[in-house]
């Protein structure tokens, strides 16, 4: 008799990339593969759900060979990698995102900006003082006419003095009529238009898929992997996870270093 491929509770696993199914030096765990690579065999489907825009997750899917759906720039995007192609992209309110940094200001002082251009191949604009972790590309603007001159799928905005828990709380009392704030890793704190989340995109490419929330187990560490909580059936915090996700979380797994993804898929496969 063949022996068959150990079910899989979850017909889809949703991932987070950054401080989630990377490690803190951009890799992704073998283990993880491996653990990765059994659900699927077990009919389960995986789906990356980032904060980060098409051009700068294409290189993250290549690596992975994945040739699905993608939920990108905070559910702002539905990328078909197989296809290279954008299925749907919701992109910003330009005037509203004025109004909104305008509201801030007015409470805070000036900010540093950046923004995200809509497209597969849109630029990441960076103005003056603008911290950008890592060593992912990106384009100097100097004058603030050039944030506003091409449709955008985000601002990103970062203050001299303010945490980002403190800015992000100050965004949302006062521009939360505007735009939603999200919070997505250490200093991206980011303007995006209102009403959007990772559920959002999560809920249009599952839908894709013929899946649905109870079918979902969703892996995540930052604030704006909430919403993305609240609609799946599960929702697993990693170690490193900010405390506001795991105070929603169903579970908390080992950290992102450790491959806590693979700890929990390794246990569901038995």
């Amino acid at each position: 008799m063949t022996p068959t491929a150990p079910a899989f509770p979850y017909q889809l696993i949703a991932t987070d990339l950054d401080g989630t199914l990377l490690r803190s030096d951009e890799s992704i765990a073998q283990r993880t593969r491996e653990a990765l690579a059994a659900a699927t065999a077990a009919g389960a489907a995986h789906i990356v759900v980032t904060g980060r825009a098409v051009p700068w997750t294409r290189h993250i899917l290549d690596d992975l060979g994945y040739q699905g759906l993608a939920v990108c720039g905070q559910g702002a995007q539905v990328y078909h990698a197989g296809e290279n192609r954008l299925l749907t992209s919701v992109t910003l309110d330009r005037q509203l995102a004025g109004v909104a940094l305008a509201k801030i200001e007015a409470e805070v002082g000036p900010l540093y900006l950046a923004a995200s251009r809509d497209g597969l191949d849109g630029e990441v604009l960076v103005g003056p003082g603008y911290a950008v972790s890592g060593a992912l590309p990106s384009v100097p603007f100097t004058d603030v006419s050039d944030l506003w001159s091409a449709p955008l799928n985000k601002v990103y905005i970062q203050h001299p003095t303010l945490t980002d828990d403190e800015l992000a709380d100050v965004a949302r009392r006062t521009a939360g009529g505007f735009v939603t704030v999200a919070m997505a890793g250490e200093g991206i704190v980011e303007l995006l238009p209102l009403g959007l989340s990772k559920a959002t995109g999560l809920s249009l490419a599952a839908r894709r898929l013929g899946m649905k929330p109870a079918d979902t187990l969703a892996f995540g560490d930052m604030p704006n992997d909430i919403p993305m909580f609240a609609w799946a059936a599960r929702g697993v915090a990693m170690a490193n996870a900010h405390q506001e996700l795991k105070a929603v979380a169903d579970e908390v797994t080992a950290s992102n270093d450790e491959d806590g993804i693979a700890v929990v898929l390794e246990r569901l496969l038995g």
